[in-house]
């Protein structure tokens, strides 16, 4: 049996030992009666307790990750091979091993199972495709005028958060609108404290200027108390006690804080009537909503939140073969909640048979009972069937696009005179200015889309930075060495089948070199480069090896879709390039002492104003400096004022 990497456990999991043991594949094909046997020889070792199983092919890879109330009844299912679907039976002829984790429950099995899940990406689970971190709300609690900003990521700062948003957009645009209301800052606090002027925030009236004493404690802690029930649900009577206030300044005349508090009121509106659903009268909820076609899914989620609608997106999980609506949505629910905290209520569309389980397992990251139904009547299942349209309409949408997708990508391999449709397109390109802060490049398409996970970039370390040919010389060198060392049998799905490079014959013929000197002759190389007219009539050039040259019509789709993949590049290397060149310009040369991090670094530079009247101070001067010790001051010192 096979022996892979351990996972973070639950609290109180056991966890199987196991050996290897080699199977010998028949003609060189997955073997099902070799894997029936794997499975059998770890079956003899298993209890009827609950847990979590992965089943391993013969260099270890993971095909399945599956968890079970009683390990020993749901592996002997496996050993059933007239029973088991196809996708099962291939599986099972695939597999060389297994791994076992115990615990405590069949829920904790669940929640084990999607993190595990989450990590080796197997090839015969459903997967969540789009499972990147979503935004937040953080109104932050660890200053005395707190922050309110948007927040990805793991939840460490002290605070309130309140989402999931479905995009980086429906959050920016609700901060907006908060900071209207509200008025409060969004400024860092390092930028906070070197205030000694309102900034134009204060001017806009986006923000109530607490750093220069605008607005005193008492009432920032007023608004910041309105922005938590604002945000938690309590809006109405946010609004009505604005309107009250508004009321009572125009009696008084004073006419001018009758006008902020109007507008303060329209942004209040502005939110709640930008929202394309109406959630009034739901509370918080998560409505989920699935539809399938032609062995397609799309899962359609809504986001609630203090009756207020905080955004929906569309998922489309992959290895679905043969699965049914309800399995593939309680599969999405275990994968989703794993980051995204649940909330109490979820709304489904149909009956799950695991139902039970998932609100059980779900309880502890909620924080308390979680309830998973279905909607009959009223405003929830008006909201139940808004979602169902939804989820309808996305698969269709997405079906059209890969139908348009893949007739490009046809369309592309032809043009290419490549032998089959591409699964993975590199492109790549080099930015510098005037030969500083150079590095290269490179992102990667499929069919599906870009593949973000797999861009890389590098620093150019040896070519002369201002000769393009020489900087591509070291990239394709660096990235295609690496890869035949770590990848020399090709079947780790990291070499390309495609490769483009922004440029002519000059780029073309120096990725050329390189793939020859290391004897790799079978990947395709095409360059693209600028038409006759430089670009101006949205033309380019296609350059093959070997000097030939290519174009295609004027507003043709292929074209469009070549340039597409070419902006992409240019815009990952710029940005690349702008955040490389950004953090040279805020170095410091405090930063090549040994043992000096952030906070000293800070703490020195605050105490001296700067790195030069650092390197004048004296070793008493040094030690002086709040927050340095007199080890730090000596490391400091000897640094600039070598012995010897």
């Amino acid at each position: 049996m096979t022996k892979s990497g351990r996972p973070d456990l639950p609290h109180g999991a056991e966890r199987f030992n196991e050996e290897r043991a080699t199977y010998v594949m028949k003609g060189g094909q997955p073997d099902l009666e070799a894997g029936v046997a794997a499975i059998r020889e770890v079956l003899a070792t298993l209890k009827p307790k609950p847990g979590v199983y992965r089943m391993t092919d013969a260099k270890g890879d993971v095909l399945y990750v599956g968890k079970a109330r009683a390990l020993r009844n749901r592996v002997a299912n496996y050993t059933q091979v007239e029973r088991l679907p196809l996708r099962l039976k291939r599986m099972v002829s695939q597999t060389r091993g297994m791994t076992i984790v115990t615990t405590n429950s069949e829920a904790e099995a669940l929640l084990l199972e999607a993190q595990l899940i989450k990590r080796f990406r197997p090839p015969y689970n459903v997967l969540l495709r789009d499972d990147k971190s979503f935004p937040f709300i953080l109104l932050r609690a660890d200053h005395a005028f707190p922050r309110i900003q948007k927040h990805r990521g793991a939840r460490r700062a002290k605070g309130n958060y309140y989402g999931p948003f479905a995009s980086a957009g429906s959050v920016n645009t609700t901060i907006n609108a908060l900071q209207k209301l509200f008025l409060l800052r969004s400024c860092t606090d390092s930028f906070f404290s070197r205030r000694d002027r309102p900034c134009l925030l204060y001017q806009i009236k986006r923000c109530s200027a607490p750093c220069v004493d605008r607005i005193d404690p008492a009432g920032y802690a007023e608004l910041v108390g309105e922005a938590k029930d604002f945000l938690g649900g309590r809006s109405g009577a946010v609004q009505a006690k604005l309107n009250a206030q508004m009321e009572e300044a125009a009696a008084a005349l004073d006419f001018e804080r009758a006008a902020m508090l109007r507008d303060r009121l329209r942004a209040a509106t502005f939110i709640q009537g930008s929202q394309a659903v109406n959630a009034e009268g739901v509370g918080s909820a998560d409505i989920l909503a699935v539809a399938a076609r032609n062995g397609h899914f799309a899962v359609q989620a809504f986001f609630i939140r203090g009756g207020q609608n905080w955004g929906h997106r569309a998922f489309f999980p992959a290895h679905t073969e043969g699965l049914d609506e309800a399995e593939v949505l309680t599969a999405f629910m275990a994968q989703f909640y794993e980051e995204v905290p649940p909330p109490r209520l979820i709304l489904v569309d149909r009956m799950l048979p695991e139902a039970a389980l998932l609100e059980e397992a779900l309880a502890g990251p909620a924080g308390g009972k979680v309830e998973i139904s279905v909607p009959q009547r009223g405003d929830r299942r008006r909201l139940m069937e808004q979602a169902s349209r939804n989820a309808v309409e996305a698969l269709e949408r997405r079906q059209a696009e890969s139908g348009a997708k893949a007739r490009l990508w046809r369309e592309m391999a032809e043009f290419l005179e490549l032998p089959e449709v591409p699964q993975r397109v590199e492109v790549y390109d080099n930015s510098h200015v005037q030969g500083a802060h150079a590095l290269g490049a490179m992102v990667v398409a499929g069919p599906e889309g870009f593949i973000k996970g797999q861009y890389r970039k590098w620093n150019i370390k040896t070519a002369q930075t201002d000769d393009d040919f020489a900087m591509m010389r070291e990239v394709f060198t660096r990235r295609f060495a690496r890869v035949q060392e770590e990848d020399p049998d090709r079947d780790g799905g990291m070499w390309p089948d495609l490769v483009l490079i922004d440029g002519g014959k000059g780029q073309l013929g120096a990725a050329r070199d390189v793939l020859e000197e290391l004897g790799i002759e079978d990947v395709p190389l095409v360059g693209i480069a600028k038409g006759p007219q430089h670009g101006r009539d949205g033309r380019e050039v296609f350059h093959f090896p070997g000097g030939r040259e290519r174009m295609l019509p004027e507003n043709s789709p292929l074209l469009f879709h070549f340039q597409r993949l070419r902006d992409e590049v240019h815009r990952f290397a710029i940005g690349a390039h702008r955040e490389k060149r950004s953090r040279a310009i805020s170095a410091s040369p405090l930063d090549e002492i040994s043992g000096i991090g952030p906070a000293r670094k800070r703490a020195l530079l605050l105490h001296f104003g700067t790195a030069g009247k650092v390197r004048a101070a004296s070793l008493e001067d040094l030690q002086r400096a709040p927050g340095v010790s007199a080890a730090v001051a000596q490391t400091v010192y000897d640094f600039y004022h070598p012995r010897g």
